[in-house]
């Protein structure tokens, strides 16, 4: 089992920024791919992004790339999300998720913390 605890969310005005954070614990962390999806109320849950389990490769959706960085820290457990330029329209619940292996699939995902809250206002 890997415990994810999602931090960070919160209310920002567009064109501001935040950095989410997800802590693990549970078996050896940097043993898995580890993932960023979102749901807006009423949507399905999307992928944002992923890195592998050393942090060499990750992968972006079109809608936020050049804006969110995915990166990981395997001394500290912890996985991050840098979020710059924020638009009303990247408004959910954020969500990290642990992977055997690198994928934009939600249903591939073995473990995902709880969510945390992201509004951007206009």
């Amino acid at each position: 089992q890997v415990q994810l605890v999602e931090s960070g969310g919160g209310l920002v005005q567009a064109g501001g920024s935040l950095r989410l954070s997800c802590a693990a614990s549970g078996r050896t962390f940097s043993n898995y791919a580890m993932g960023w999806f979102r749901q807006a109320p009423g949507k399905e849950r999307e992928f944002v992004a992923a890195i592998t389990w050393r942090g060499a490769r990750t992968y972006y959706a079109d809608s936020v790339k050049g804006r969110f960085t995915i990166s990981r820290d395997n001394a500290k457990n912890t996985l991050y999300l840098q979020m710059n330029s924020l638009k009303p329209e990247d408004t959910a619940v954020y969500y990290c998720e642990a992977a055997r292996d690198i994928t934009t699939r939600y249903a591939e995902y073995d473990y995902w913390g709880q969510g945390t809250q992201v509004t951007v206002s206009s």
